[in-house]
């Protein structure tokens, strides 16, 4: 059946009979596909039908679906005439995994981060009615987003306002990891009456239609529709803050979603379709385990298995070093924004449930609650993804920064990621931390010196942030315990200095090793150090090479090359030149993150031409 889907809306010409055995053709394509690519696995499979019926009710020429995350959108790409390029996806010059504008005009919004959907999809809504036009605007987000606050600041505004729009509740207890919130048990508790199936609106609309008595029927049933509705679902919450709410709806039922979305187009102002899924669904090993398979490498399709060697990465060592440090220090306590497991706290949270929270999709949230942790003499240790670190640049700043208080921020992801694309690229962090008073920024060269640096940033007293990358170490250096803020200097060298911070120490080895085979001698520094620099060390090896080369795995803008080049101005050190190398502006595609060095000049190669080139 697959074959009969080549461009949008060749699914309208099918029947439900059809539908239901597309939506299996479109399980095996997804799975085979990124058994080979690797990607979202999970997400995607739980929404096949759903996704369907959106295409078959909703024209897409006009009407606008914007999809929360966006990691969900495999079968709206393969349906809106994407199916070939699908096997390019996440794969460099291949189309990304998330909703992009330039790929399709079924692609209304780039998205890639939770909890947006609903504000965007509220904009698009109000620019339609400006302008008198008349098509539909759907939002699509999942019950784990809903804990995010962007996205209950959206449903506040949208109720109060009557806008004509319908939010898709994408309900299946999962963000990446497990529900864990106060919302979900109020989904929970609509789920489980299950009598309560449709609004008090949708119950109109058939009522209605009953000769002579509809009109009347419904008049008496408005009267004590809010008594019925309390004593069958206390704190209706969606109907109480002004929509119209239907469900809970068997997501993967084609029909019964046909029928609910068409009814939703015949009613006005907001309207939420609550609509059960079940992620994984389809595939047994994701079925079972819909976590591991929410982001996958490469696996063999028969059994689910990894192709990947399993090795250790930073995110494990951290988690592992953290449970060493919180066996001895009672005050240490972490916090996750629902990524447990991505960011390698699975075995404190068991080791130590009491001084574990997991605050689900809530960054701003994470932060101030370890502030006020902190305030009150508790370690608090966030770990959460470079990329969705920027969603609580505030709470830094205001609630802990400005108070100088001590929570360890520990950035993982940071630098390429690869894959993901540009909205999970962690370029940026470094430069927007690097502002703030009071803070200390570290960046690790290796394993151990991450499990040190954990240790040294439990005995400061103030905000600290430590930054590593997403995989393994590349080489296993031979350091010196850290203190006083000190850089490292790895080796001597007349010629050049080469001063590098956090996975780019090793790429600054390797450039060294190539540049002696011309004789040309590099002073390799470890800078450890973003904020403060250790200011002594670096203007040594400055005045006696005088030619500078930074190297960093982030944005130059404000990040290790801006803070070596105020420190030349600000000690007015004469006769240096200094080569910045890193990102310049911009934000960096999808693709491996050898393929994307090589393509931004930052491979061991282009470097060492670059400075050969400046002597």
């Amino acid at each position: 059946m697959l074959e009969k889907i080549n461009k949008l809306n060749d699914i309208k010409k099918l029947n439900i009979k059809e539908k239901k055995i597309l939506a299996d053709d479109i399980r095996e394509y997804i799975i085979d596909v990124t058994s080979k690519n690797g990607g979202h696995l999970a997400s995607n499979l739980g929404v096949v039908e759903l996704t369907m019926a959106l295409h078959s009710v909703f024209d897409l020429n006009k009407d606008k679906i914007v999809w929360d995350v966006g990691h969900q959108c495999y079968v709206h790409k393969i349906l809106s005439g994407r199916k070939e390029e699908l096997k390019s996806i996440r794969k460099y010059k291949g189309i990304s995994g998330f909703p992009k504008t330039s790929e399709s005009k079924t692609d209304v919004f780039n998205t890639g981060h939770s909890s947006t959907s609903i504000s965007a999809a509220m904009g698009f809504a109000k620019s339609r009615d400006l302008k008198h036009e008349k098509h539909n605007i759907i939002a699509v987000i999942g019950d784990g987003a809903l804990t995010g606050g962007m996205a209950l600041e959206a449903l506040n505004h949208i109720g109060c306002t009557n806008t004509r729009m319908i939010i898709i509740l994408n309900d299946n207890e999962m963000s990446i990891s497990k529900n864990i919130s106060g919302m979900n048990k109020m989904l929970t508790k609509l789920r489980t009456r299950r009598r309560y199936v449709k609004s008090n609106e949708y119950g109109k609309l058939i009522v209605s239609k009953i000769p002579l008595l509809g009109k009347t029927i419904i008049k008496v049933v408005q009267k004590s529709k809010d008594i019925i509705k309390q004593a069958i679902l206390p704190g209706m919450y969606f109907e109480e803050i002004g929509f119209k709410y239907l469900g809970p709806v068997n997501g993967h039922k084609i029909d019964d979603l046909e029928c609910i979305l068409n009814k939703a187009k015949e009613l006005d102002g907001p309207i939420l379709i609550h609509v059960k899924t079940v992620k994984g669904k389809g595939y047994e090993p994701a079925l079972n385990n819909p976590e591991k398979f929410h982001g996958v490498n490469p696996f063999d399709k028969d059994t689910g298995i990894s192709l990947s060697k399993k090795k250790d990465d930073y995110s494990k060592v951290f988690g592992d070093e953290l449970c060493n440090i919180a066996k001895k220090n009672k005050k240490i306590v972490a916090i996750t924004a629902a990524m447990k497991d991505g960011v390698g706290l699975t075995k404190f949270a068991s080791k130590y449930s009491d001084r574990f929270f997991d605050v689900g999709i809530a960054e701003e949230h994470a932060i101030t609650f370890g502030a006020g942790l902190a305030a009150d003499g508790m370690i608090p240790v966030i770990p959460i993804y470079s990329s969705f670190y920027q969603r609580a640049y505030d709470q830094i700043i205001h609630d802990v920064c400005a108070q100088n208080l001590h929570v360890i921020f520990c950035v993982d992801r940071a630098g390429i990621v690869g894959a993901d694309g540009e909205t999970h690229q962690g370029l940026f962090d470094m430069a927007f931390l690097r502002l703030i008073p009071n803070i200390t920024i570290m960046a690790p060269s290796d394993f151990s010196e991450l499990r040190c640096m954990l240790r040294y940033a439990v005995e400061l007293n103030g905000p600290v942030v430590i930054r590593y990358p997403r995989g393994s170490e590349d080489i296993d250096f031979k350091y010196k315990e850290i203190k006083n803020n000190k850089a490292q200097i790895l080796s001597k060298g007349k010629d050049v200095t080469i001063i590098a911070i956090g996975k780019y120490v090793s790429k600054a080895i390797k450039v060294k090793e190539e540049l002696l085979k011309d004789n040309i001698e590099c002073e390799v520094i470890n800078a450890r150090f973003l904020k403060p620099l250790d200011e002594k060390t670096i203007i040594n090896s400055i005045n006696k090479t005088k030619y500078i080369i930074t190297l960093e795995d982030g944005t130059i803008i404000n990040g290790l090359g801006t803070a070596i080049n105020e420190l030349i101005i600000k000690k007015q050190l004469k006769d240096i030149k200094c080569l910045n190398l890193g990102y310049n502006d911009t934000f960096v595609t999808h693709g491996s993150v050898d393929e994307l060095e090589k393509q931004y000049k930052l491979d061991v190669k282009s470097i060492v031409n670059k400075i050969k080139k400046g002597m």
